[in-house]
């Protein structure tokens, strides 16, 4: 990573589509900022997904608060170098963990799955929305994307008062 040249396995990865060229982009960030926040050195990066104007940067279990940490400054700097609104996730949560941190600071009132006729099922999500429009906090559609493409789950998001 630090040479900017990848090892022959890596390369493999890349081509294989088990890497992408954003995972390459946010762990090159991350290395960069390490010297300036060496908590960073303990995080264990395991993939970046994007949607649209949003960035997901899944993390190891117990990595979130090293990432949200010095005041945000982190998650300010990745989405200042990638033009784009950043969520962090925990790697390996349940499925309820993972809802929760996608749509932080949001607080989830309930969360159900549907059952279609196809044999497809839908995961109900129920958000209490702050007062005047919650919905402004982020691009639900970009979070449902994520939610897709991390876990294969489909999304159906409602709001509450």
């Amino acid at each position: 990573m630090k040479s900017g040249i990848l090892c022959p396995k890596c390369l493999d990865k890349l081509k294989s589509g088990e890497v992408s060229d954003v995972d390459l982009k946010v762990a090159r960030l991350l290395l960069s900022l390490e010297d300036k926040y060496p908590s960073l050195q303990n995080v264990y990066f395991h993939k970046a997904v994007e949607a649209d104007r949003t960035l997901a940067v899944i993390v190891g279990s117990g990595d979130v608060p090293r990432l949200l940490g010095y005041g945000g400054k982190i998650i300010k700097a990745l989405g200042e170098a990638t033009g784009k609104n950043v969520r962090v996730l925990e790697y390996g949560v349940d499925d309820r963990k993972f809802l929760e941190d996608l749509f932080a600071p949001l607080s989830i009132m309930t969360i159900n799955t549907i059952w279609l006729p196809d044999g497809t099922t839908e995961t109900r999500v129920i958000l209490r929305a702050r007062r005047r429009g919650g919905q402004s906090f982020f691009d639900v559609k970009a979070l449902k994307e994520i939610a897709r493409k991390v876990r294969n789950m489909v999304l159906r998001v409602e709001f509450a008062d």
